[in-house]
Parts: structure tokens; sequence; C-alpha cells
């Protein structure tokens, strides 16, 4: 990707002197305050940039095991845990087949860590941003960047913001980490961001107080009932709150009349098991919309830059592996900017094991999401077997288990596998009820990938 479809690397005329700094990262979310706190853990002069001030409200409430180690390592795991509902795993619902499914990460392959917490966004998030502070990180919130300047070599990219004060800072990076979320500074800049043609879909909503719990579902679990053209969450955070969300295909959306609160109400209100729960539940907060929530930038790294978490690709949120994929990504890339700003030879390995490790853990868990509107997979999940630990091995995925390769287990690919020669025979007539497979008509549903 050519550089000069960004601005300049060195300050326009009449700017104040750049600030110098080793590495500047955009972004105050998990992405961006775990690469800014390992590398200043290391030393190095980090300066990061939050466009807004903490705490504020973001969704990507419920969190995996797989987080826990980058916790430990941030040392921040006692303060999540006291921030935090403890969450066994994950319960999905589903008012066609009629009954529920309890997927328990301690049955996963890595016994290491058997599970998580569902964390209020805007506490977690100001408690990573404190902690990147803690840790020698120069600070700023309220400081939105105006334009990035990729320069080669030593000279280092300049990168132009606006402060909480309304002032131009212009800063001199020598590496610069986009973590900017779904703002995608540098991929917007190069012209290089894509929408994920396998998932078009949006999600509508809001906090809820009176939720009724999952009669059946282990306390703490994160909750998904599968809806005709789409999917619900309900999460349960500390002080009684429940987040609620309903994340559809364009076929769902159409259906829209009138406010999206009404919208999300009347969406909750077709499944009868979430329409249950909601009975007497009330809204404690504003109902929120996003589009086009998957996509992906053509490009990831470059000389003395590097995209980390949804700054680089987003995938529909339905196994919750948003942060884990942003905070895994963050710390593979501050070790190769490490490493980079000694050594920019030496690096170009690293770099390249920063890319793939995360386009891998991206395509695990993109495979699931891709088919979670596919009949046959919702069978798997709503009958799942354990023959060859085929549920184990989906747990672990469920569980954010990706950098270890899980998907090139057996019990994994035994999964896989099993989806294939099953979607084969759907197309057939045949289908899997009961844990037998019998043929039957069925109604039509979106065409999922194989």
């Amino acid at each position: 990707m050519p550089l000069d479809v960004v601005p300049p690397a060195t300050p326009p005329a009449g700017e104040a002197a750049a600030e110098r700094c080793d590495v500047l990262v955009i972004g105050g979310g998990p992405a961006g305050c775990t690469a800014a706190a390992l590398l200043a853990s290391r030393g190095r002069h980090v300066v990061l940039l939050e466009k807004d001030a903490h705490p504020r409200f973001h969704i990507g409430e419920s969190l995996l095991p797989l987080n826990l180690r980058i916790f430990e390592k941030l040392g921040i795991a006692e303060e999540v845990r006291a921030i935090g509902v403890h969450k066994p795993g994950a319960s999905f619902i589903s008012d066609e087949h009629g009954n529920k499914v309890n997927f328990l990460f301690a049955d996963g392959l890595n016994q290491d860590y058997k599970h998580s917490y569902q964390v209020k966004r805007a506490d977690f998030d100001a408690l990573l941003f404190r902690n990147a502070a803690a840790r020698g990180t120069e600070t700023h919130e309220n400081t939105r960047v105006l334009s990035v300047g990729l320069g080669q070599g030593a000279q280092g990219h300049c990168v132009t913001a606006r402060d909480a004060a309304g002032r131009r800072r212009v800063w001199q990076a020598r590496f610069v980490i986009d973590a900017s979320g779904r703002d995608t500074v540098l991929a917007q800049a190069m012209g290089g961001k894509q929408r994920d043609p396998h998932n078009n879909s949006a999600a509508v909503f809001g906090h809820f107080r009176g939720v009724a719990p999952c009669e059946g579902c282990p306390e703490g679990n994160i909750t998904i009932h599968l809806l005709e053209d789409g999917w619900c969450w309900m999460i349960p955070l500390p002080e009684g709150i429940t987040s609620v969300g309903v994340v559809g295909t364009p076929a769902l959306f159409k259906r829209r009349q009138g406010s999206f609160e009404h919208f999300l109400l009347q969406e909750l209100a077709r499944s009868p098991s979430a329409a249950e729960r909601m009975d007497g539940a009330e809204l404690v907060s504003a109902v929120t919309t996003t589009g086009n929530y998957s996509y992906r930038a053509k490009v990831m790294q470059g000389e003395g830059w590097l995209m980390a978490g949804d700054a680089f690709a987003f995938l529909d949120p339905v196994f919750s592996s948003g942060v884990m994929l942003a905070m895994a990504s963050a710390e593979l890339g501050a070790e190769a900017a490490d490493a980079w700003l000694d050594d920019p030879v030496r690096a170009a390995p690293l770099l390249r094991r920063f890319e793939s490790k995360v386009r891998r853990a991206i395509g695990a868990m993109s495979w699931l999401v891709y088919r979670i509107n596919s009949p046959v997979l919702r069978d798997m999940f709503m009958q799942p077997s354990n023959r060859f630990r085929m549920r184990d091995g989906l747990v672990s995925l469920l569980a954010g288990d990706v950098h270890a390769d899980t998907d090139r287990q057996i019990p994994v690919i035994a999964f896989k596998t099993t989806y294939r020669l099953l979607s084969l025979l759907h197309r057939l007539g045949w289908h899997l009820r009961d844990g037998t497979l019998r043929r039957m008509p069925r109604a039509p549903h979106p065409v999922a990938a194989e």
C-alpha cells in the first residue's frame, strides 16, 4: 500500500514543533491500553491518545477465559475480578429447537483458564487506561487524531491531534500503533477498509434492570437467544443491570418502524424465551445502534506501524471475541514494536508472526461467526455431540483459545468435518433432530458458507 495516500510525515508549516516519542498509540480502549502498558513497562516513551474521556460507554461487555492470562501479565487480574460478574460459560437458547444448552469453559481443552467475567466496559476500559498511565505511559484524553503521516526509517511518523483545550498538537513518533477501534484511523486514511461480505449485520442494544435470570443456566453465563433472522445477547452485569442486544441480518432491520427503542423491544417480544425474561424489565440507558458490523483492512502492518484490535478487523460479537482478540493482538504487536525500535531487520519476522497469528485467530472465530444463521450449525449447537471430544473443542473456541491453534486439533477438525457432512445431507433433505438424522421439510434459511 503506497504511503502517499496519507498526509506527509513532516509537520505542516506554522505548526508547533513536534513532540518526540518512541511509540504513539491511537485509541485508549483494550488494545491501545494493553500495547501502551506493555511497551511503557519496557522503558519505551509511549504516548497514548484517546478521543473521549474515561469512563465512557462501550459495548463488548462479555470477556473470555483467555483474557485472564493477559490480565495477569498486566498486573490487573484482581482489579478486574473486583468489577466483574463471574462468568463460567455461555448458554444458547433456541425457540425453534425448544431447548437450551450450557457450554462451560471448564470443559474445554485448555484447563489453565476455566472462567471469565462480564464487565461494564466504562469501568473496565477506565481501569486499563489508568494501568497504562501507572506503568509510565503519557496519556491524553479528549484528544482526537486529525491526521497521520507515515514516514520512512529514522524520519518517523507525524501524528497531528486536537487536545481537550482545542490546541493542535504534533508528535513525531518512531512507531505508530493504530488501536482506534471502529474509527479505523489508518485503514480509512489508506482507503483500505473493506466490509466483510460474509457477514452483513447490525445491532441495537441497551441496558435494562429487572431482566429475569435464565432458568436452568449457570449463574453468570452470557445467554444467546437464537432468533429467526439473527440472535440476541443477555449479559448479566454488576448492580443488577443486564446488557441486552439484538444482532440481525438486513432482513431483520427492514422490519423496523418507529424508534430503535421500539424496534429492540419489538424483536425481543417476537422470541417467546426472550420475551418471558424481559417481562417487567426496565430500560435504564439510551438504546444504541451500529451498522456494518464486520469489516477488515487490506493491510495490517508496515514500516514502523501496525494495526491492533478493531482498527484492523471486527467480527460479529456472537462469540464475545472482540476484547480478547484486541488485547491478544496488542500483546503480540507490542512485542514486535519493541523489537523494531531496536532493530527493524530483526523485528521483521516478529511482525510477520504478529500478522499471521492475528489473521489466523480471526479466521478461527470467523468460521463460527459466518455460520451462526446456518440451520446446520444451529442444530449442532443445540444438540451437541462430544464424540471425538467435539463439544470440548467447540468450548475451547468459545473460550478464545485461538492463538494455541485450537482449530488444528482433532476435536475441532472433527466438528468442522461433521458440519460439512451434515450440510451436504441437509441439502438432500435430512435434518438433525434429537440426536438422529430425519428426513423432513424445513423452512428456508439464509445460505451459510460451508
